[in-house]
């Protein structure tokens, strides 16, 4: 059955003349009927602020929100309440006891950021990792199914991979522990289930292919048990790095609590994996300009780097961080209404799919605007001199999922180097000639060799601190770089 409904334009004179400030909407928790008229005959949400469309997001009920009406309240989580598994401190002593009499499982490195993710309540409302019932629905349908008949969005399964020596020792249990690769005991997993994993589907239905290369795939998947293991999660203590960057590791709560004491009647979220240049703030400073104009009294932008499993050349997220701080200092982004926070979640180079994961947990932080630029969560094919996605299938990926009718989807707007101006400015195709398009590989290289960007690219102090990674990394054996390696989460 194909959708009737088609995108809504706004004019430019209902930028400036909003309506009275009204209420968000409540949550997913209103049934609906039929399920199949939310899922296909709803309006798209594609929203631009250069020339193209705005978002029709709905609320409970399915009732229409108007872009051009200010909201004062947070947008609620998914399922209407935020998930915490954290063990109150009162109850740990008693947990902790209990994990060490129950057969365990022990994690990798990327396992942990998993419970990391679920513990805080990113995944809202999922509450553990996936039973087979849930993964299915992930893996077929990149939505959950509420009791009362709604969907949330699920588009990448959270699943536990165990092989056929682990799965014979848990197997007659109800209960196990989760022990961090060092031992520790970091969570207990109640109500197991144990079912098959079939790496293949996974991989061809979360990726699109099947061609070796793939990042995530040959760090966790490939050489994983055939067995997958979910169930509820009690986290024995908060996930905690020591890296000197647990202070920016803000949980949904937490972040929810910052918008709201800064008053915040719009939350706009940027994830980004690279260092931000003068582009990217030109997007994003734009992006609270217009929501300004719109009505919106105190936008705030929560600047969200991805701080989980990167690939082996992405620059490391204590660098980006670095940068980010000195976009901060100099100016470049307003420090007043601007939130820098680490989102703990692995890549997985996913394009379409993943980037509904992204913005699916944003809502459950408190963002309803998510800036959605070109080939999000995308990569090159590992195999063939190409992208591995349509740069374009992201944004409308977005404007379609079920799941996130609440969020109002921003694509980015073209930004390069104006040799005009000497800045970034949005492209003009009138005078396409004045323009020049840096890419992060032209960037990477110009850090690499010691280069200078044109003024006006990136922050001085920022590009220092990219300048400084790659001078930092030592080569080995074969002449090659090589990445500084994460430490490894633990609980404390």
């Amino acid at each position: 059955m194909a959708s009737t409904a088609a995108a809504r334009v706004l004019s430019p004179s209902s930028l400036s003349s909003p309506s009275s400030p009204v209420s968000s909407s409540s949550g997913h928790t209103a049934s609906l009927s039929p399920l199949k008229a939310q899922f296909l005959a709803r309006p798209l949400r594609q929203s631009s602020f250069g020339s193209a469309f705005f978002a029709t997001s709905k609320g409970s009920g399915n009732k229409e929100r108007s872009h051009t009406t200010p909201v004062r309240a947070l947008i609620a989580p998914d399922g209407g309440s935020l998930v915490d598994l954290v063990v109150p401190e009162k109850e740990r002593p008693a947990r902790l006891g209990e994990a060490a009499s129950l057969p365990s499982v022990t994690l990798t490195p990327i396992d942990v950021e998993w419970v990391h993710v679920l513990s805080e309540g990113w995944a809202s409302p999922l509450r553990g990792f996936m039973r087979q019932s849930e993964y299915l629905q992930s893996l077929h349908f990149n939505s959950l199914r509420m009791a009362d008949g709604s969907l949330v969005n699920m588009s990448v399964p959270i699943v536990l991979a165990i092989d056929d020596t682990v799965k014979d020792s848990i197997a007659t249990s109800s209960s196990i522990t989760l022990r961090a690769p060092s031992g520790e005991a970091i969570a207990i997993m109640r109500s197991i289930e144990i079912y098959k994993h079939n790496k293949e589907e996974r991989i061809a239905r979360t990726w699109g292919t099947t061609a070796p290369g793939l990042p995530y795939v040959e760090e966790t998947i490939t050489n994983s048990g055939n067995w997958l293991v979910g169930g509820d999660l009690e986290v024995l203590q908060p996930i905690k790095y020591h890296d000197g960057l647990d202070q920016y590791r803000l949980s949904p709560a937490q972040l929810r609590k910052i918008f709201e004491e800064k008053q915040a009647d719009a939350v706009f979220a940027f994830q980004l994996r690279n260092p931000v240049h003068n582009g990217h703030a030109l997007l994003m400073t734009d992006t609270r300009r217009r929501l300004l104009e719109m009505g919106y009294k105190n936008p705030i932008l929560l600047l969200h780097p991805l701080g989980g499993y990167t690939k082996a050349d992405d620059v490391p997220l204590e660098w980006r961080m670095k940068q980010h701080e000195k976009v901060l200092e100099e100016g470049v982004l307003d420090p007043e209404s601007t939130v820098v926070a680490i989102f703990p979640s692995p890549m997985h180079y996913a394009g379409p799919t993943e980037v509904q994961w992204h913005a699916k947990a944003r809502i459950n932080a408190g963002a309803d605007f998510y800036i959605v630029g070109r080939d999000p969560a995308g990569m090159g094919h590992p195999t063939q001199k190409r992208d591995l996605y349509d740069p374009d299938h992201g944004k409308l990926v977005l404007s379609m999922a079920p799941g996130l009718e609440r969020l109002n989807i921003l694509p980015f707007r073209v930004a390069a180097y104006d040799k005009s101006q000497g800045r970034m400015a949005f492209f003009d195709p009138s005078r396409a000639e004045d323009f020049l398009f840096i890419s992060g590989t032209k960037m990477r290289n110009f850090a690499k060799t010691g280069v200078n960007p044109p003024e006006g690219f990136m922050c001085p102090g920022g590009w220092q601190v990219l300048v400084d990674y790659y001078q930092s990394l030592s080569s080995n054996s074969n002449g090659s770089l090589t990445k500084e390696q994460p430490k490894e989460p633990v609980a404390v």
